[in-house]
């Protein structure tokens, strides 16, 4: 049954001065049910007729009967929920309690944001070689230069011409567009995953599946413009900043330049992500319980999910980042995979994988393990709430 207090209430007009009354009336108070304990307080009077009986269900901290008009005994104020609730000392004393105090949306959002966000800046040099591999190709089109770059020629041209420095070129953009792009996917997941589940209740691994493309889809759609200002950052050979960048593309493209590869974007992430968060459930759900809140666990489990979403998503981004160049000969994903293809072979497609894989993997990780493990905490701390406002209850009705 739900908590509730059962009432005793005046009806307004019927309530008798204090010198008119006779009888006895039921004594006003106030008793929860639920548990099987009850707290009565102060009775009075009241003439045999004007109150009757209220069971309130789930409200809390507030007064649930008022004065009468002409009643001089002070009103009955239902400060049960007030009383329980931790004191300042016991907050203190148990901080994880103030944890549950933060809106859950919030807490989830910053976590994913600071994964992102770090994850990101401590791989942008791979993901800068993974870049130039990716599309050397597409700048040498119709050159008579080498098909591909490997790892290490990348590398050493950044080094040569741009220093240190050219290694976290495109960084900012990344950065900004990561702190969005985390928190929209991972939350949006979890409401696509109460969406999809089945009249029983549970999320089927199809179901999973479809949560997953729609939370990758969702985020790459909201964040898009940003991930094509970072590619077109990252191989500008000038200095620009993000800025002029962005104003030139607007001024000489227009506006649907900030879109270019959406189609391809959309067609590798929404399986990605699908594969990614899928397995990365169903082998976390797998494993006996006293392993599921382990980090290390979430880590490894994270770890093995990207991995396989990776090696099967992979030449998908390729087309992808193809496309997304200043001058690109492609203008479909059919053409791009053909061309690229024609250039360097099936291996083409998977050009800079090596540095993407040590880049995204941990990258992924981090940010799964991050949301995962806040998750966890959230529910500990809003049982931690609940046991110290039992033990206050407790206490309160002993």
């Amino acid at each position: 049954m739900n908590d509730g207090v059962l009432v005793w209430r005046r009806i307004p007009g019927l309530c008798q001065p204090v010198g008119q009354r006779g009888g006895t009336a039921p004594d006003e108070g106030v008793a929860r049910s639920g548990g099987g304990s009850a707290k009565s307080s102060r009775a009075s009077a009241a003439g045999g007729r004007g109150g009757f009986a209220s069971l309130v269900v789930g409200q809390r901290r507030k007064a649930l009967s008022a004065p009468c008009a002409d009643d001089d005994d002070t009103s009955l104020v239902l400060e049960d929920d007030v009383k329980v609730w931790p004191s300042p000392a016991q907050f203190l004393k148990h901080p994880l309690a103030l944890i549950a105090l933060v809106p859950k949306e919030a807490t989830l959002f910053m976590a994913a944001a600071a994964a992102g966000a770090a994850a990101k800046t401590l791989t942008a040099p791979l993901d800068r070689i993974k870049l130039l591999m990716q599309t050397h190709s597409a700048r040498t089109f119709g050159q008579s230069t080498a098909k591909g770059i490997s790892f290490l020629e990348a590398f050493s041209l950044i080094g040569r011409e741009e220093g240190v420095k050219g290694y976290w070129k495109g960084n900012l953009p990344q950065v900004i567009r990561i702190i969005p792009y985390s928190a929209v996917q991972l939350f949006s997941y979890e409401m696509y995953k109460k969406l999809f589940k089945g009249a029983d209740g549970e999320l089927s691994i199809l179901g999973r599946l479809a949560a997953g493309a729609c939370a990758g889809m969702t985020s790459t759609l909201v964040t898009y413009p940003l991930d094509v200002l970072r590619l077109r950052l990252a191989l500008e050979p000038g200095g620009r900043t993000m800025s002029q960048v962005a104003l030139c593309m607007l001024q000489e493209e227009g506006l649907a330049s900030f879109y270019s590869g959406l189609g391809a974007s959309l067609v590798g992430i929404a399986p990605y992500i699908a594969v990614n968060f899928c397995m990365f459930d169903l082998v976390k759900n797998s494993l006996p319980e006293k392993y599921r809140q382990r980090p290390e666990t979430s880590l490894v489990t994270a770890l093995a999910s990207a991995t396989l979403a990776t090696l099967m998503c992979y030449p998908l981004d390729t087309v992808r980042r193809q496309m997304q160049m200043k001058g690109s000969p492609y203008d479909s994903i059919h053409a791009a995979f053909t061309g690229i293809v024609e250039r360097g072979g099936v291996f083409g497609l998977y050009s800079g994988f090596v540095p993407n894989a040590l880049k995204s993997l941990p990258n992924s990780s981090i940010k799964l393990t991050a949301f995962d493990s806040v998750k966890g905490l959230i529910a500990m701390s809003q049982k931690e709430l609940q046991r110290i406002i039992d033990e206050n209850r407790a206490k309160m009705l002993s």
